[in-house]
């Protein structure tokens, strides 16, 4: 890990920079087993939300590899396109390929959203869901260019909702329609963790340390795991 202690991002609880996007890979890799664990010895059961995109799927790769109480973990997701089950662009899809499959945990553990009944219809039933499970213990976080997270994006109404899980309309990004955690839901998970790689998403990063209140920024006491190619100008 590479110190940067002269960056900072308001509201973070800790930010820690990696050479490169494997490094941060294996880093998160590591620090969520010890989560899961430490939930686990403590509580019996790890509940965690896992995120989509290329970052997090370096990171579901190393985690198959490691040796987890997989029969005590619930798995949920913190978001999901509007497709058919089985579509290979669904986060859950990309989940089972790179991570689920390969470890030992029940197929009823493991909680997708129903989008391929709709937002609306996907987003009240995951709200119920979650409602009876309790606040969850992981949250694993992407960020966009644009500073979205899970698909709660910038002057969308999905970001001042209050539900547990919200239907997303007019996403910038394809498919319009989705269903994501609701803001307030992120924020109640014991631990967040953001998952940053590449040049492309420096200019958020600059716009979160500026104060600006980008939907990434919003969720408080987070642990950033970066690379180096995202810092603002190589800082």
């Amino acid at each position: 890990m590479t110190s940067r202690s002269q960056f900072v991002l308001p509201g973070a609880k800790q930010v820690n920079v990696y050479a490169d996007a494997g490094a941060l890979a294996d880093a998160v890799s590591q620090r969520i087993a010890e989560l899961v664990q430490a939930c686990v010895a403590q509580q019996g059961v790890c509940r965690i939300a896992l995120a989509g995109g290329g970052t997090p799927q370096q990171c579901y790769e190393k985690l198959r590899g490691l040796s987890l109480p997989w029969a005590n973990i619930h798995i949920y997701f913190g978001d999901e396109r509007c497709l058919p089950a089985g579509d290979a662009q669904r986060n859950d899809d990309m989940a089972m390929r790179t991570l689920l499959q390969h470890v030992p945990i029940p197929a009823e553990q493991v909680h997708p959203m129903p989008v391929e009944l709709g937002a609306e219809e996907a987003a009240l039933r995951y709200a119920q869901e979650l409602a009876q499970a309790g606040a969850l213990d992981i949250v694993l976080l992407g960020m966009g260019e644009d500073g979205h997270t899970a698909s709660l994006f910038p002057n969308n109404p999905a970001l001042e909702s209050i539900a547990i899980a919200v239907a997303v309309d007019d996403a910038p990004k394809p498919p319009p329609q989705r269903v994501s955690l609701g803001m307030a839901t992120l924020n109640a998970a014991s631990h967040k963790l953001f998952l940053v790689a590449g040049s492309g998403k420096r200019a958020a990063l600059q716009s979160i340390a500026q104060g600006e209140q980008l939907p990434a920024a919003q969720v408080l006491d987070a642990e950033w795991f970066m690379d180096e190619a995202a810092l603002p100008n190589r800082i």
